[in-house]
């Protein structure tokens, strides 16, 4: 029979391993996906991971390869030094949503006047309302030991009430014919998000991905804060007694990981998705908590998980285009990835043996 042991340390090999055979796994499972719904299983992982990269419009492609990863890479970031430190934010939805409500009213409110520093002031804005509405189940945690994961999920429904209610209500564009949905920000001179390549879609958003990623491995390798946020996660207990403050942590971290939402949130209002409207979120937030798991909980590893997740989008899209794959079977593909991972990631801490099974 077989049976789970403990190993006595965790596994160098399958801790880099697991990403690999987990992104191996969903294709494979994939594929039978595709075939079962009647497509070339070969033709539908080549348009979604190929064709992006090297295909006939691989330049356009690559471009929105960055674009779709820099909101879930900076979600993600912000997400991995909480769960490095055994605090569990799933609620980065929410706050990417608030952090879009946040920037994209405070530029709306200046309409239509085109000073610079407006859109410097929606970013900061826009942080100030990720960040506040990750410290709600931060406080809640800290005062009163509720559970962060259930506090801060709900909040992502209270979240979507508000984006309705804005959508209809304060931020209604009052010359859209009476559509839901806000004045584009995308086409407002002081609020937009611009290219910055002709061609290629790149936006501040992509940037500020970049320098948050350096920064964080900064932080994480070279600052005494980010030996506390691991300490905190591996050792709780000697991480007390070396005085780290577990409510302090709790507070940072979800403060910040919050407030990296919201700047993905209004970067994306203001540049991709246009207009603050009901459904502009496409469920960046949750897609964060598969890329900063499959990049191993680093800085460079979200990096390139994001990178992949992006291809997946990116590729799902075309495949969906050109193949006729339903949107559904591709958020399948894409949360393959995080099941094969959590699967696979079992050998990092345990081990199968082969055991004779012992007679009564």
């Amino acid at each position: 029979m077989l049976k789970l042991e403990k190993r006595a340390s965790p596994s160098t090999f399958w801790t880099w391993a697991a990403p690999v055979v987990a992104v191996a796994l969903t294709m494979v499972v994939g594929g039978l996906m595709f075939a079962a719904l009647g497509k070339n299983p070969f033709v539908a992982i080549r348009t979604i991971f190929w064709d992006p990269l090297f295909g006939e419009f691989a330049f356009y492609f690559r471009g929105q390869l960055l674009v779709k990863a820099a909101p879930v890479i900076l979600i993600a970031v912000g997400l991995s030094l909480g769960f490095r430190a055994g605090i569990w934010n799933i609620g980065a939805e929410g706050q990417y949503i608030m952090g879009a409500l946040f920037g994209g009213g405070v530029g709306l409110a200046f309409y239509p006047a085109e000073h610079w520093f407006i859109f410097p002031l929606c970013i900061l804005a826009a942080a100030l309302g990720g960040w506040l509405w990750g410290m709600i189940p931060a406080i809640l945690k800290v005062r009163f030991r509720t559970n962060e994961i259930l506090v801060s999920l709900l909040l992502v429904y209270v979240a979507q009430a508000f984006l309705a209610s804005m959508s209809l209500g304060l931020l209604k564009n009052p010359e859209g014919q009476g559509f839901p949905g806000s004045r584009s920000l995308a086409q407002y001179p002081a609020t937009a998000n611009p290219e910055l390549i002709a061609g290629t879609g790149i936006h501040w958003g992509v940037i500020a991905a970049a320098v948050v990623v350096l920064l964080t491995w900064v932080l994480l390798d070279r600052h005494i804060l980010g030996f506390q946020i691991k300490l905190a996660g591996q050792a709780p207990r000697a991480a007390r007694f070396a005085g780290v403050s577990p409510s302090r942590l709790v507070l940072l971290c979800m403060g910040v990981s919050g407030a990296l939402a919201g700047l993905a949130g209004f970067f994306e209002v203001a540049g991709p998705a246009g207009q603050i409207k009901i459904g502009f979120n496409v469920g960046y937030g949750f897609s964060a908590i598969i890329v900063a798991f499959l990049g191993r909980l680093s800085p460079l590893g979200i990096l390139l998980a994001g990178l992949l997740m992006a291809l997946t989008y990116v590729g799902g899209e075309n495949a969906s285009t050109n193949l006729g794959l339903p949107s559904a079977a591709i958020q399948a593909f894409q949360g393959m990835l995080l099941f094969f991972l959590l699967a696979v990631d079992m050998f990092t801490n345990y081990r199968l043996r082969l055991v004779r099974r012992r007679v009564a």
